[in-house]
């Protein structure tokens, strides 16, 4: 039985090796996705060495004038606290994709287990569950999110879980379309004659077939989650004791950079914002052509 077993674990092993290998081929060569990785290890690199990279602390005060332009000490100026905005929009890399992932992360938890669930018993439980789905679906996502995060208060923990909690009902609906075909496969049947536990199809026969699907919607869902952090903390609902791009443009309104043309208050975290959500949109597009092969046919 332990030769077996070693057997199938080593089979399985080849099997994973193999899809890997063939992944990595594939992306290559998908323009797109190179693009959108490159784009993303370059905030990522910023997001880990900001204290290598920025040259000052984002807690340093009166550096200079108050909104001063750009110069050779402040390569994008300052702003009305006389902070370096370089470092401040290093620093903002960290906030922005911690709150996209980790939010993300919750809702695809969410939305998978319920997915799951709805799919593969049915009946009255999927009725029940895929209605308070639809509950959560007919809601307007940005106002909820801006009523409990007012309601919540301003953390950056509290944007994380709003942003979680409104976003998981898309992938729930995903998760149980695949589950609702997967169940009727003969390998599922077969289980059930085996008498598995309906955790262990559920979670060892089910769940690896829906996780590349779940993974594509999770990447674009990131871009999303970086959009919708971005805003809050734009409308004031933001974390004030976390600097991130959205707080940045918040304050650069709040103080008028826009009247007086501090230009270099507003663009920056801008564009930061617009390359980073492009990163994650040309991945998921690359990622979806990669496990879509009709996709990749055309």
């Amino acid at each position: 039985m332990r030769l077996v077993s070693r057997e199938k674990v080593r089979e399985r092993m080849r099997i994973y090796k193999r899809s890997i290998r063939e992944f990595a081929r594939t992306y290559k060569e998908n323009k797109m996705g190179i693009v959108g990785l490159g784009i993303l290890l370059v905030f990522v690199f910023m997001a880990v060495a900001a204290p290598l990279i920025a040259p000052h602390s984002p807690r340093e005060m009166w550096l200079a004038e108050p909104l001063s332009p750009p110069s050779k000490e402040f390569i994008l100026g300052t702003d009305e606290l006389g902070r370096d905005i370089f470092s401040l929009l290093v620093y903002g890399t960290q906030v922005s994709l911690l709150v996209g992932l980790l939010s993300t992360l919750l809702s695809v938890g969410i939305g998978g287990l319920v997915g799951l669930i709805a799919g593969y018993y049915g009946g009255v439980v999927d009725s029940v569950l895929m209605r308070i789905t639809d509950l959560f679906l007919i809601l307007p996502g940005l106002p909820l999110m801006i009523v409990l995060a007012a309601i919540l208060g301003p953390s950056i923990w509290n944007i994380i879980f709003v942003i979680g909690i409104v976003s998981w009902p898309s992938v729930a609906r995903i998760v149980r379309s695949q589950v609702l075909e997967l169940r009727e496969r003969p390998f599922i049947e077969a289980s059930k004659v085996a008498n598995a536990s309906d955790l262990r199809i559920l979670f060892y026969h089910i769940a690896p077939n829906v996780a590349p699907l779940v993974f594509a919607t999770a990447v674009l869902g990131i871009a999303g989650a970086i959009l919708s952090e971005a805003g809050l903390s734009f409308l004031g609902l933001g974390d004030p004791s976390h600097i991130s791009w959205g707080m940045m443009l918040h304050y650069a309104h709040e103080f008028g950079a826009l009247e007086i043309g501090a230009w270099w208050y507003l663009v920056p975290p801008g564009i930061c914002i617009m390359l980073l959500v492009l990163s994650f949109v040309f991945i998921g597009y690359a990622l979806d052509e990669i496990l879509n092969p009709r996709l990749r046919r055309r």
